[in-house]
């Protein structure tokens, strides 16, 4: 299996795209935001997707996450061929192999920062015991330990975005797709942010996906890859 040039072992590819295509009616023109893009992850691999604002990033992100579906092409994770699934069986597949941060974290105010961590756990019907022990194993890990009873109004940006990877990793997913996760946040924070996502990358094996526009985290890839014209190209290799 190739991808911009390289050649892959299918059984090291965790998530592979194929021909994806996405339209988009805008005053009543047709706007195709992706034509017919190819793209494979690899196990572990850390992967930024460059692109000015508005190319499409969210967009290839959605479509990756099963969040859109495509007018065209397939993507397969851990070789499911995810949306022949019915509606049903794709929602719970994605609560249990891929996590999601955004730039705005979209936690739930009324939450502490534990209970936010346990939501995915608690909508795949994972014990409350269980769901639990994992966010605040979580929230240790991400350096929010004694931050656990706080909710998000009572925490910082960066917190707030930490509490966000906890429930994005809660249900132990090999796929982590970020969505300008560090576009809120100052650049103190966005490299506390850069730093955990490595440390999770070399200690639980997870692989990311991140849209962004900060050249700095992009050069902490594996692979940097630009969006534009609807297709992704490479940028460079850093390791």
């Amino acid at each position: 299996m190739t991808d911009h040039g390289r050649t892959m072992p299918a059984a090291d590819v965790l998530l592979s795209a194929r021909g994806l295509v996405k339209t988009f009616s805008h005053g009543g023109r047709e706007i195709q935001v992706l034509r017919g893009l190819d793209l494979d992850v690899t196990r572990g691999e850390r992967v930024a997707i460059l692109g000015k604002s508005g190319v499409g990033k969210s967009t290839l992100l959605h479509v990756l996450g099963t969040l859109d579906r495509p007018d065209q092409g397939t993507v397969t994770v851990e070789s499911e061929n995810v949306f022949a699934l019915s509606e049903r069986r794709l929602a719970a597949f994605r609560n249990g192999h891929m996590g999601f941060v955004f730039q705005f974290h979209h936690l739930l105010p009324e939450f502490s920062a534990l209970e936010n961590a346990m939501i995915p756990a608690i909508i795949a019907g994972l014990s409350r015991r269980e769901a639990e022990s994992r966010a605040r194993t979580l929230l240790d890990d991400v350096g929010l330990a004694t931050r656990a009873s706080h909710r998000p109004a009572e925490l910082s940006g960066g917190e707030q975005q930490r509490v966000a990877l906890a429930r994005a990793l809660v249900m132990r997913p090999r796929l982590i797709l970020a969505d300008e996760p560090t576009g809120n946040l100052d650049d103190a924070t966005s490299e506390e942010v850069h730093n955990l996502f490595a440390d999770l990358n070399n200690r639980f094996g997870v692989a990311f996906l991140v849209a962004t526009h900060n050249r700095r985290l992009a050069a902490r890839m594996d692979r940097v890859l630009r969006l534009e014209d609807g297709i992704v190209h490479v940028v460079e290799a850093n390791g």
